[in-house]
């Protein structure tokens, strides 16, 4: 061993020292820490606005948040404005009509719900019957008055303005008037500093109204949401934190098998989680969806680290040695496999905290530091208390209930475990070649896996799981309505809610050729927007504008007609004045959509191909944006989810080839330093690796993406599964300079710690497994996946390491006799 090796084993034993002979001021200091920590909780938020994390500081998000701010939308509100979505059998029939207006009629009679106007059918409809009726009480009146005759021909009326269909749904009769779904935007007069908690307090209130008639109607809006997915996460930890608490509780007590014992590891499990949180209320990084699966990762990781430290306890007691000098001897040995396990567990976890993407990096930030809680709390505090406690126990008469370790060479278990080690022995080139063969096939395979982001991840589905109807109160999750109100949008209007993306163009819109330039580049359209037969586009601009009041108005047109040079009825020359006579026509509102005030940037939305794929969409519109005249930027809702699902499968990329280039560097460093043995680190990383393809390969095999949350569980999965992998190389290094021989020592290595690390590996899995009992869908796939992960870092350490390791020693022992032979 280096020197530098005998100093930090001369610190582990320090260390070692320090925990044994001054346990009770370890014990003091680390409640000190838990009470400070404690306060910290009190400080943590929660982040809702899942979805609005994940774009910020995106450029085709800055383009979109541009085109919201310049230029108002034809259908979706903006941030200051609540949807009233109302459906039924005729929502133009005059009881419905009336429903609606009741519920603006309550809502305006809030001050505190600032309602500066409303526009659905209902106040289209009531002020085509009296213009000036401008309250919905006096909008009601209007329409309790009107005959049936009246009242259906206000409803075509009505339906000759620009705003009608686009807030009612497709199905709209207008000879029937009739319609099956409506739309009505309130919009809000809000102060400056008006927060996103006010606009969701305002939106909830408004819900309640509208859920008080009888008629269906649902408040709609990003308030809305924000309140649901914010009450996910509650329900979601509700739901979730209680079934992983009675798992973790189950296998404490078969591991444990001592009430005393177990009192001990549930209380470092407490202050775990205390320590955590703590440090995200004084961080002041929110709390969020993804972050759900931190406490249940540390619990994991915790559970693991104290079924270690108390069975290699015991396993020295049950010789008949004292409680101190078998402490001693645990923690000098596991101390070193604990500070590796940290280390590359905090290179797993923190290589999400370089990624581009907000929550991602937080996600990150918080695993790192809390895998480094639960290394103080377990590897220090943990052996401090067990052995003042059992000081107690033994002056006070306590006896023990089992003090047995988990797996023994004699046990069922450790002759099932020890079939690996002679199997490993008896033909470890075929294995290691198989092993790899499988590995590589399952990497190749898992190269075909998915890529997605989209909202609905953060949603609870429409149908709730089965099982969700069973869990009783106060465990029980609330009811939704937003996935339900998307569904009723997206299917009821789809006219209005076609797929599209938009081309944002910044640039002189008054010289001549400006709108020329808008629709020449519509000749030679992308496969992904020429729709139809007739492979055209189907846009949407201001020149859209323009021909369609042509259209109604001779004397517009007229206009159009002497600045038409060329005649193709898109004027090219003095446009400021038709610009100006647009805007003063009743056409006006809908021309502000698509034409800043200052005339120095636009829009054009395009319909896209409904089956195409969100990547072939974004490259084929980004192409399609060099193609304009002014500087022009591709954006919308696909182009800015393609961006996050490249973003995530990047960070996902480069978090686990970080992830291994350290674990693996660090571990020959490690090896090389205390053992003088560099090679074992490559040794360590070989199961790893066969398991994180394992695991890839699985995701496509399950039709499941990497997502927002799943992407991180790529070098999540090295930094929780080297651990398995490090326990058992680091106890078979222990025993070979004991026992000098690879076979007995990684048999010996399987029945002790092997035990141990099955006991870890049932709680881990099933522990984060209980994850895909989550609401949403995000969460679920990421349980399911973390607790496979798990599994496969056991199995294939169990399988893959012994005959890595009699490889390594076969080569160790030839170079050994190399060098002899040369030196004599």
């Amino acid at each position: 061993m280096s020197q530098l090796g005998d100093r930090i084993e001369n610190a582990t034993i320090a260390l070692s020292e320090i925990v044994v002979v001054r346990r009770r001021a370890v014990i003091v200091a680390f409640l000190l820490v838990t009470a400070v920590f404690a306060g910290g909780m009190t400080m943590v938020t929660t982040e809702s606005d899942a979805t609005d994390s994940f774009t910020q500081d995106v450029p085709a998000q800055n383009a979109l948040d541009a085109v919201e701010e310049e230029f108002e939308a034809p259908f979706a509100p903006d941030d200051e404005s609540t949807q009233l979505v109302q459906t039924g059998t005729n929502v133009l029939s005059r009881t419905d009509l009336l429903a609606n207006l009741r519920v603006l009629e309550r809502v305006d009679e809030r001050e505190e719900l600032r309602m500066a106007s409303a526009n659905g059918p209902a106040t289209l409809v009531a002020q085509q019957l009296d213009p000036s009726a401008t309250t919905p009480t006096e909008q009601q009146r209007a329409i309790r008055t009107a005959t049936d005759t009246e009242l259906r021909a206000a409803i075509r009326a009505a339906n000759e303005g620009p705003r009608f269909d686009s807030l009612v749904s497709d199905d709209f009769n207008p000879n029937e008037a009739s319609a099956s779904a409506s739309v009505t935007v309130i919009t809000h007069d809000v102060p400056q500093g008006f927060s996103d908690g006010d606009l969701q307090t305002v939106q909830t209130t408004i819900e309640t109204m509208a859920a008080d008639e009888p008629a269906d109607i649902r408040a709609f809006g990003s308030g809305i949401i924000n309140a649901e997915t914010g009450q996910i996460i509650g329900d979601s930890l509700a739901l979730v934190m209680p079934i992983v608490a009675v798992l973790l509780l189950g296998f404490l007590i078969i591991a444990y098998r001592d009430p005393i014992d177990l009192a001990l590891g549930l209380s470092a499990l407490v202050m775990t989680l205390i320590w955590t949180f703590g440090f995200l209320g004084f961080s002041g990084i929110p709390f969020t969806q993804q972050q759900i699966s931190t406490p249940v990762l540390l619990l994991a990781v915790g559970v693991d680290f104290g079924i270690h430290i108390i069975n290699r306890y015991r396993e020295e007691t049950v010789t008949g040695l004292e409680a101190v000098p078998s402490m001693r001897i645990a923690t000098r040995q596991l101390m070193i496999a604990f500070v590796i396990v940290t280390a590359t567990a905090v290179f797993g976890f923190g290589a999400n905290a370089l990624s581009d993407l907000p929550p991602i990096r937080n996600l990150g930030i918080i695993s790192a530091v809390g895998i480094v809680f639960t290394f103080l709390i377990f590897g220090l505090f943990l052996p401090a208390a067990k052995l003042e406690v059992d000081r107690l126990r033994e002056r006070f008469g306590v006896p023990e209930f089992n003090s047995e370790p988990i797996a023994s060479e004699e046990s069922s278990l450790g002759r099932l475990l020890s079939v690996f080690a002679t199997a490993g022995d008896r033909a470890p080139i075929l294995l290691v070649i198989v092993i790899l063969l499988f590995g590589g096939g399952m990497a190749a395979y898992g190269t075909g896996v998915d890529t997605s982001f989209s909202q609905e991840d953060f949603l609870p589905p429409e149908e709730e799981p089965a099982y969700v109807q069973y869990v009783p109160e106060p465990f029980a999750p609330g009811e939704y309505t937003v996935s339900s109100t998307l569904d009723i949008l997206e299917d009821r209007f789809a006219t209005n809610q076609d797929e599209s993306i938009t081309i944002y163009v910044e640039g002189p819109m008054e010289r001549d050729d400006a709108l020329e330039g808008l629709v020449r580049p519509n000749d030679d359209p992308p496969e992904t927007l020429a729709l139809g037969d007739e492979n055209r586009v189907r846009a949407e601009s201001i020149v859209t504008v323009i021909r369609d009041r042509a259209d109604r108005d001779p004397a517009f047109a007229a206009l159009v007609a002497r600045n038409d040079r060329d005649g193709d009825g898109i004027p090219d020359r003095n446009l400021d004045r038709v610009y100006s006579a647009l805007l003063s026509s009743p056409s006006g509102d809908r021309a502000e959509r698509y034409l800043t005030e200052d005339r120095r940037s636009t829009q054009v939305v395009y319909s896209v191909e409904p089956d195409a794929e969100q990547g072939v969409v974004t490259a084929q519109s980004q192409e399609f944006a060099t193609e304009f005249r002014y500087t022009a930027t591709a954006t919308g809702s696909i182009v800015v989810f393609d961006a996050i699902s490249g973003i995530i499968f990047d960070s996902a990329i480069q978090g686990l080839l970080l992830s291994l280039l350290l674990t693996a560097v660090f571990l020959m460093i490690v090896y090389g330093v205390l053992e003088s043995k560099p090679l074992l680190g490559i040794v360590n990383v070989f199961p790893i690796l066969v398991s994180v393809a394992s695991l890839v390969g699985t995701m496509r095999l399950l039709g499941l993406a990497l997502n927002a949350l799943t992407a991180t569980l790529l070098s999540i999965g090295v930094g929780l599964g080297i651990a398995y992998s490090v326990h058992i190389t680091a106890r078979f290094v222990d025993e070979y300079d004991r026992r000098g021989d690879a076979l007995d020592a990684i048999r010996t290595t399987l029945t002790g710690t092997g035990g141990a690390l099955l006991g870890s590996m049932l709680t881990t899995s099933l522990g984060t497994g209980a994850l895909a009992l989550a609401i949403t869908p995000v969460l679920g796939n990421f349980g399911l996946l973390m607790g496979l992960s798990v599994a496969y870092s056991f199995i294939i350490s169990v399988v893959a390491l012994p005959p890595a390791l009699i490889l390594w020693d076969r080569a160790s022992g030839a170079e050994a006799r190399a060098m002899a032979a040369l030196r004599s």
